[in-house]
C-alpha cells in the first residue's frame, strides 16, 4: 500500500451541493482544497471544514477577468494546482422563444467562458510540471436536450466538445483531462 502524496484541488463552486461534495472527500483524503465562493460567510464555513487546508477563494467563475488573479493567489496560499474541478455553475430554465439573448450570456459565462478561463489560468503550471488533472462537471444535458433548458444543454454540449478537444491537446504532457456526467441539471 502506497502512502498518500497530497495534491491541490482548486474546486470551484463549493458552497453546497456536489462541489461542497467533492472538496469534502478531497479534504477527508487528506488533500489541500482551494475552493471558489461568492460571499464571506460561505468562505469562512468552507475554511472551517479543514483549518489551514480547506482555502477559501472569493470569485465569481463568471468574472473573468479576476481569474488568472484569483488562481495566483490560490497557488500562493496553497501551492501549485494539481487538480482543476470546474464545478461552478447553473441550469437556465425557459424556452428557446421566450429565453432572451442575456439570459444566454449568462448561461455560458458561468457554464463555458468561467470554466475555459479557468483551464487557461491552470494549464501553463501544469505544462511545465507535466502533470495535472482538470475534471469539468457536466451533466446528461450535455449529450441529450431536454424541452425547456435549451441554453443549459447548449452550455454543456458546449464544455463536453471543449473538454474532449482539450484533452487530445494536452496528453502529451501529462494532463489529464476528465469530465463528469451528473444525472442532475
Amino acid at each position: 500500500m502506497s502512502a498518500l502524496i497530497p495534491k491541490t484541488f482548486l474546486i470551484t463552486g463549493v458552497s453546497s451541493g456536489l462541489g461542497r461534495a467533492f472538496a469534502e472527500g478531497a479534504l477527508d483524503a487528506g488533500h489541500a482544497v482551494v475552493g471558489t465562493v461568492r460571499n464571506p460567510k460561505d468562505a469562512d464555513a468552507f475554511a472551517a471544514l479543514a483549518p489551514g487546508r480547506a482555502h477559501p477563494l472569493l470569485l465569481d467563475v463568471t468574472h473573468l477577468d479576476a481569474i488568472p488573479a484569483a488562481v495566483a493567489d490560490a497557488e500562493r496560499r496553497a501551492g501549485s494546482v494539481d487538480v482543476l474541478v470546474n464545478n461552478a455553475g447553473y441550469g437556465h430554465e425557459g424556452v428557446l422563444e421566450e429565453s432572451s439573448i442575456d439570459d444566454l450570456q449568462r448561461q455560458f459565462a458561468a457554464n463555458v467562458f468561467g470554466p475555459v478561463a479557468m483551464m487557461k489560468a491552470v494549464l501553463p503550471g501544469m505544462r511545465e510540471r507535466r502533470r495535472g488533472h482538470i475534471v469539468n462537471i457536466t451533466s446528461m444535458g450535455g449529450f441529450i436536450t431536454m424541452p425547456g433548458i435549451s441554453f443549459y444543454c447548449g452550455s454543456k454540449f458546449a464544455l463536453e466538445g471543449i473538454s474532449e478537444a482539450l484533452g487530445k491537446e494536452v496528453a502529451p504532457f501529462g494532463i489529464q483531462r476528465k469530465w463528469r456526467r451528473s444525472a442532475f441539471m
